[in-house]
């Protein structure tokens, strides 16, 4: 399998969001029916008012059509032949689905109309508001942005770790012993990856892969059946991606350069770790991780101590004044103020106690 991600499409079907029972809506379908198989492929819903007016720039055939009170008063206050055209100018477009909500009979003309363009005509019971709610929660889960990539997931320290690398680098025997360590493990080999507003990535293993893993020598392993339920996670945000390679090439030494992996369009931080003979990865990783914390919580150990160097050089170049030295003879002239001389301080830990003299009885 390759380590490149590949993007899978998204989109649901009307009739998948009528028989969807974790939409929590109380549906029917009125009319429309030939257009069940329409699809749905905007997480987002669309109100319809601006277009019973005729005013169609904007409309998004994909997105969901919500008529609520509003939109229904101005259709029964037009005269039957203003009616018929407003709601066949609308419906004209193609659109995936109209909704009505607060359980309302959509007029005569709506009806009719949906049954001659195959416009699947839906009706709910709740108010509007809460409809459009539990829409975009369905939509946001059913059509977020998915890819497919090759490597293991890993919950270090709560900080989601993709371990990347050529097949065989040693990501799955890494994966292992983080969770002897008392890490747990996410996916193996195929990880399932979504994007969350407003910029987040989750990743979940595969459904037959779940809880598996395989290691070169011993085949697959169950980790939820030899560690517990303790040892695996179900779904972890992607924090930190660890490429593992075994190349000749220099490395960044101090930290100071950062560098990324774009997943579905958002930047998450990557470190390259070479893979050396000897070298503890899983140590290795488990810094990696709690450096992650440090550098969210807003501290940058590399970019600290840069910083601290350069405070501590002189930019203005070397003083003005001569070493201080009493076999100077410009000494006094360029003797600085006495305000840059400080007093040594005695660290009470290192200082030697004072040495009493030994009184005799």
């Amino acid at each position: 399998m390759s380590d490149s991600p590949s993007q899978v499409p998204q989109h649901l079907s009307v009739r998948e969001l009528l028989e969807d029972s974790a939409l929590g809506l109380k549906m029917r379908l009125v009319a429309g029916g030939a257009g069940l198989d329409r699809k749905i492929q905007h997480v987002r819903i669309q109100k319809s008012g601006l277009a019973l007016v005729g005013h169609l720039h904007g409309v998004v055939p994909t997105r969901i059509q919500i008529m609520g009170g509003t939109e229904l008063s101005y259709i029964e206050g037009l005269r039957p032949a203003e009616q018929a055209s407003a709601v066949a100018a609308l419906l004209s477009v193609g659109l995936s689905c109209v909704l009505v909500t607060r359980g309302a009979e959509p007029p005569a003309s709506l009806v009719a109309a949906a049954q001659r363009t195959d416009t699947p005509l839906l009706v709910c019971a709740e108010r509007s508001s809460l409809a459009i709610n539990r829409l975009h929660a369905l939509l946001d889960e059913r059509l977020a942005p998915r890819t497919r990539i090759h490597g293991v997931l890993v919950d270090v320290f709560e900080v989601g770790v993709l371990l990347l690398g050529k097949s065989g680098i040693g990501k799955s025997e890494c994966a292992l012993e983080l969770v002897m360590r008392g890490h747990r493990l996410v996916a193996d080999d195929a990880i399932e990856c979504d994007f969350r507003p407003p910029g987040m990535v989750f990743g979940q293993p595969a459904a037959l892969l779940r809880h598996h893993i395989e290691v070169r020598g011993l085949g697959i392993l169950n980790i939820k059946d030899l560690f517990g339920v303790t040892a695996i996670r179900e779904r972890k945000r992607l924090d930190l991606v660890v490429e593992l390679e075994q190349e000749e090439r220099e490395y960044d030494r101090l930290g100071l350069e950062d560098d990324s992996r774009d997943i579905l369009g958002v930047a998450v931080r990557k470190v390259t770790l070479p893979v050396r003979p000897g070298r503890n990865m899983s140590s290795i990783i488990e810094i990696a991780a709690r450096n992650e914390l440090l550098r969210q919580a807003g501290h940058h150990p590399a970019r600290d101590l840069v910083h601290r160097l350069e405070r501590s050089l002189d930019v203005n170049g070397p003083p003005s004044y001569a070493p201080v030295s009493s076999g100077n003879p410009g000494y006094e002239a360029n003797r600085p103020p006495s305000s840059q001389f400080r007093a040594p301080v005695v660290n009470e830990s290192s200082a030697p106690p004072p040495v009493l003299p030994r009184r005799n009885s």
